[in-house]
């Protein structure tokens, strides 16, 4: 008789790089730990610079500041060291739900669509790719030119999910945690993740009848 088996966590590996846009990383993981997920979190060194400098996080002690922010939920963060390219997540045998890199620098979304491994995230991006799981990538540049465009749409052949950080106006925000909220809860609709982080197109009629 085989023995007993208990049910995996959901579990989903996320990228911050150094794109503007690390507001956009944090919301989402601070989203899927509160929707329950573990989450395994990768930030380049250019993305640690980018959320002191559009954050005002302390990073000298980035355990702490981890702490701060993405501790108290329901769902655990463990956070990987991009150098470490012996984490579980850089193994297809580890299984998790999928992957989102967000915000995407250009320059990490060129080394996904080439298959350069040379970093944690880059190869963890990759083991979705040959493992046929959920890959998510979330660029913010602009204006984009000839190769940012054939690498994405390189990368939309192989079944990546580009999501540009284009946040819609149709349902009236407010402040900016409202533009984030769209846009991460956009992300997760790719994944087929419930949430009800924005109100959808024909809500608003809905709960003005009401």
């Amino acid at each position: 008789m085989m023995g007993s088996s208990t049910e995996r966590r959901k579990g989903m590996v996320v990228g911050i790089t150094g794109a503007s846009g690390s507001i956009y990383g944090v919301k989402l993981v601070q989203s899927l730990l509160q929707l329950g997920f573990d989450v395994h979190l990768v930030i380049t060194n250019a993305g640690w610079r980018v959320i002191k400098e559009e954050l005002g996080w302390n990073t000298s002690d980035r355990e702490a500041v981890l702490q701060e922010h993405f501790a108290g939920f329901s769902g655990q963060y463990v956070y990987h060291p991009i150098a470490d390219i012996g984490a579980t997540i850089a193994s297809g045998s580890y299984l998790v739900d999928g992957m989102i890199v967000m915000p995407c620098s250009m320059g990490t979304l060129s080394g996904i669509a080439h298959g350069a491994s040379d970093n944690l995230l880059t190869r963890a991006a990759d083991v979705m790719l040959k493992e046929g799981r959920p890959l998510i990538l979330v660029p913010r540049e602009t204006p984009l030119h000839a190769i940012h465009l054939e690498n994405m749409l390189k990368l939309a052949k192989l079944g990546v999910r580009i999501v540009p950080a284009m946040p819609a106006f149709y349902f009236g925000p407010q402040n900016i945690d409202d533009l984030v909220s769209f846009l991460v809860g956009k992300v997760l609709d790719s994944l087929r993740i419930e949430h009800n982080l924005f109100t959808r197109w024909g809500e608003q009629r809905e709960e003005q009848e009401q």
